[in-house]
């Protein structure tokens, strides 16, 4: 059954907040630009879930964030506080793109130990105590947008996981071996 867009729109908007719902409307427009080989074969996988860690605040979420055709926005809005800025308690919407990368790279990665999120969201006063302290931290890092995600998984060497990001092809991916993780984001393609 077709819908006209003014009701699909109403349709949507009753099943999931406005917020979320232009979001992912966003997202849902430019999905068409992702580079087809990984991200878009794994995102067709009818149901995705992710299994996340927070070392620094201890928190997890384990489970499907989208199903049936759709974001589940519950789900999203979990992974929101588990991705939040760990310095000062902010909560930002996730891009669902970012969450794909992740999904691929957990298949491909072929591991059952969470994605360890070492960064998530972070709010501008903290990427820009970061950058005082740092010159690796870009002014307008797609941390402060929900679009980036610095990650580690046990067991798994942070080269290989380097790797199996790059293979995924959904975006940057930038490899930090004194810290031990891969910085993976939404942006163009791109490696450093």
């Amino acid at each position: 059954m077709l819908f006209a867009p003014e009701k699909l729109k109403k349709l949507l908007e009753a099943d999931m907040g406005r917020r979320r719902f232009l979001k992912i409307g966003a997202v849902a427009a430019a999905a068409g630009l992702l580079p087809f080989p990984v991200v878009q074969a794994h995102c067709f996988s009818p149901t995705r879930s992710l299994s996340l860690y927070s070392p620094n605040t201890g928190e997890s979420f384990k489970g499907v964030y989208f199903a049936e055709g759709k974001y589940l926005p519950d789900a999203l809005d979990k992974i929101d506080h588990v991705m939040r800025d760990i310095r000062t308690g902010d909560i930002h919407l996730i891009d669902p793109n970012l969450l794909d990368i992740l999904f691929a790279i957990s298949q491909k990665a072929r591991t059952t130990s969470p994605l360890n999120i070492i960064s998530g969201y972070r709010c501008p006063a903290t990427n820009a105590w970061l950058r005082k302290r740092s010159k690796r931290v870009a002014r307008k890092s797609m941390h402060l947008f929900g679009q980036a995600a610095d990650i580690r998984v046990a067991g798994v060497r942070t080269a290989s996981l380097k790797q199996v990001a790059v293979s995924v092809k959904g975006g940057g991916v930038g490899f930090y071996p004194r810290s031990r993780f891969v910085h993976v984001d939404t942006g163009p393609i791109r490696y450093w």
